[in-house]
């Protein structure tokens, strides 16, 4: 049943906006989601006023009073995993136990930085003079801006949302005009739980009207984003104007390097799921395995037979390992480099086809793609393509390689399949990326740990991990006279 959408402003759900746009199931475009509020600057401005009143007596709370409220909101999640999944699959398309993954890290995301928002660290120092005292502290900013992808329509809003109202900031969520009823579900939470008004504000519609008012409000103090990197270099420009903090996490061209000692089985395996979970459409995906000559041969059968078998259809069916990409617009992206790619000379070894017919017709079903002969300077193997294309590249030797991992404007994440120590570290010590691996998947993170991206893959401090706190915080030092002398 098809979802009537509101904008969450000041602790109640409205109308908002002079016109509504409709959310449609990628795996069967004839069924409506949810019709939304094309929200306006207007109502941007309103959820800034509403954050921006919410503001002194939400940072004048004790943080383990915002704790107790975040814990009622995490048992919340937990009591509507289900629910949200399900809403997650219709909307963005991925398979049910891909939605449900994302809720389970949400939940993981979320309690990390309750604990992190708890601490809230600043640090004692000897003064240079005698009786004085030196400290530091973290304060929060005030009104914070969130804009999220379509890809991790949970999981993101969770660990940039918790640590900047543990800080104590107050929040303006936009949510991907893909996924609004997924961010609708996630802002649930918050007024279930019983967070005060104004604390979070939600509000759907387009990055001209919505997303600008965000980016270029004087009332706004940071900004995270989440998205593309033409997008992400907009929103720096813009805000830079007025001097808003950015946190811009963007896009990716992932490498895999397999060494020849590698174990080869693994790292197809890691391949695949980085590959193809999702439909290719995370951002620390895997989209180019550069693997050495003496096993190249062996790891492109192996990648093009468990392409071959691998089952695309609806994400709400069982059986189905790959769901459909995110709407048409993703059809004719991914579409369109898969032919670039064929006209470029490289040769397609698996997929790469969209599927028709019966149960295919009203959605937007590509078969994983696999190309061999791919060449590092082919535009398949240096633009993000954010879909279910591969390509696989040949390479000498290790320092062949590494320029060839490294031979891209992004630097997300990267990962080596090898057994030798030396070569491991090598890589980990000059590999261009926010994070890394040692026979582990491009995409394995933990919420301990920082995320975010080097060169055109990211900018400002990272998310998640203590830097969530860090970025919505400022750091005040304190020095305290108490005794006289000189």
């Amino acid at each position: 049943m098809a979802v009537t959408g509101k904008l969450y402003i000041d602790g109640r759900w409205i109308a908002g906006g002079s016109s509504t746009f409709e959310q449609r199931n990628p795996a069967d475009l004839e069924e409506v989601t949810g019709t939304w509020p094309a929200g306006n600057a207007a109502d941007a401005e309103r959820a800034i006023a509403a954050a921006k009143r919410a503001f002194p007596a939400w940072s004048a709370l004790p943080p383990i009073r915002r704790a107790d409220l975040f814990k009622s909101a995490l048992a919340l999640m937990d009591e509507r995993r289900e629910r949200i999944a399900e809403a997650l699959t219709r909307e963005n398309g991925k398979t049910l136990k891909e939605s449900l993954s994302e809720v389970r890290s949400a939940y993981r995301e979320m309690e990390y930085q309750i604990s992190e928002g708890l601490r809230l660290y600043g640090m004692t120092a000897p003064s240079i003079r005698e009786g004085v005292f030196t400290y530091s502290v973290r304060r929060p900013l005030g009104v914070v801006s969130v804009i999220s992808p379509w890809n991790f329509p949970f999981n993101v809003p969770a660990r940039k949302i918790t640590p900047a109202l543990m800080s104590g900031n107050t929040c303006v969520f936009k949510p991907a005009s893909l996924t609004p009823l997924t961010g609708m579900l996630f802002v649930e939470l918050f007024h279930d739980a019983g967070f005060p008004p104004g604390v979070i504000n939600f509000v759907t519609g387009g990055g001209s009207e919505v997303g600008n008012a965000l980016v270029t409000s004087p009332d706004i103090r940071a900004i995270s984003f989440t998205g593309s990197t033409e997008v992400g270099r907009g929103i720096h420009r813009k805000a830079s104007a007025s001097m808003i903090r950015t946190q811009l996490e963007m896009g990716g061209k992932n490498p895999v390097v397999v060494l020849a000692d590698a174990d080869v089985e693994d790292a197809v395996k890691a391949i695949m799921t980085a590959s193809f979970t999702c439909a290719g459409q995370w951002c620390t995906s895997t989209s180019r395995v550069i693997v050495e000559e003496p096993v190249a041969e062996v790891v492109e059968a192996r990648l093009a037979e468990e392409a071959a078998k691998m089952v695309v259809g609806n994400g709400l069916d069982s059986g189905t390992a790959m769901g459909p990409v995110c709407g048409t617009g993703q059809v004719e992206t991914v579409t369109g480099y898969i032919r670039i790619g064929i006209e470029e000379g490289a040769r397609l070894a698996a997929g790469g086809k969209r599927l028709e017919g019966e149960g295919f017709s009203n959605g937007c079903f590509i078969t994983p793609a696999v190309f061999m002969g791919v060449t590092r300077d082919m535009t398949i193997a240096r633009e993000e393509i954010f879909g279910p294309v591969l390509s696989v590249i040949r390479a000498r030797d290790f320092e062949d390689a590494m320029a060839i991992a490294d031979g891209t404007s992004f630097g997300l994440t990267s990962s080596i399949f090898t057994r030798d120590l030396e070569r491991a570290f090598r890589f980990l010590e000059r590999t261009e990326a926010g994070f890394t691996h040692v026979n582990l998947m491009t995409s394995y993170r933990e919420p301990q740990h920082s995320f975010g991206g080097v060169k055109d893959s990211g900018y400002g401090l990272p998310e998640a991990g203590s830097t969530g706190v860090e970025f919505f915080t400022d750091h005040k030092v304190a020095y305290v006279k108490y005794r006289g002398g000189s």
